[in-house]
């Protein structure tokens, strides 16, 4: 596993080498000595599985507040996603801005987002899944949005939004005195 850093501190793509034969292939997606230097001890207590059906659609932003902030390593399982990070962190040199990268069935990079970023993507094929690690469990009481077409954070998603959750549709934009969060 190659760690390559990101403009935003801390958020990391994940270069994998897969194995392939005759047989078909094989990619180790977590070791926790060679990503030591991501987070010592990293440990993931969930992983989810999310299929998108529809190409175009949205899922996000989502994170969720301390003391339940969570990281996240992606790995798209099948189909391509452009997936987004936004850095939330207060006092943080990079505060609001974010990062997107493609990540395909076929290509070795996962996505490491550390808490403190909200998350989202948008599938650019139809049936597109994503493998989810998470360091926290999700909990209803800290979970948290924004919207994914804040003017404020300017995201841009590589095709025409065609579907987005309610819940992700009536996020409220940031304000201007929105102060951060603290993981």
């Amino acid at each position: 596993m190659v760690l390559h850093p990101t403009p935003l501190a801390g958020l990391t793509l994940i270069e994998t080498s897969p194995i392939s034969d005759e047989r078909g292939r094989f990619v180790r997606v977590f070791c926790e000595s060679e990503l030591e230097a991501l987070r010592p001890g990293l440990h993931f207590p969930q992983i989810n599985l999310s299929t998108t059906y529809q190409r175009g659609s949205v899922r996000g932003m989502h994170f969720q507040h301390p003391p339940a902030a969570e990281a996240k390593l992606i790995r798209c399982v099948r189909g391509r996603v452009f997936d987004v990070a936004v850095d939330l962190r207060a006092g943080s040199s990079t505060f609001l801005q974010w990062f997107g990268v493609e990540l395909a069935e076929e290509a070795p990079l996962q996505f490491f987002i550390p808490e403190g970023f909200a998350h989202g993507f948008q599938a650019l094929t139809d049936d597109a899944q994503l493998l989810y690690l998470h360091t926290a469990s999700w909990s209803r009481a800290h979970e948290g949005g924004l919207r994914y077409d804040d003017p404020r954070l300017a995201i841009d998603w590589p095709l025409t939004v065609s579907q987005v959750s309610e819940r992700d549709r009536i996020a409220a934009p940031l304000d201007q005195d929105f102060p951060g969060i603290h993981p």
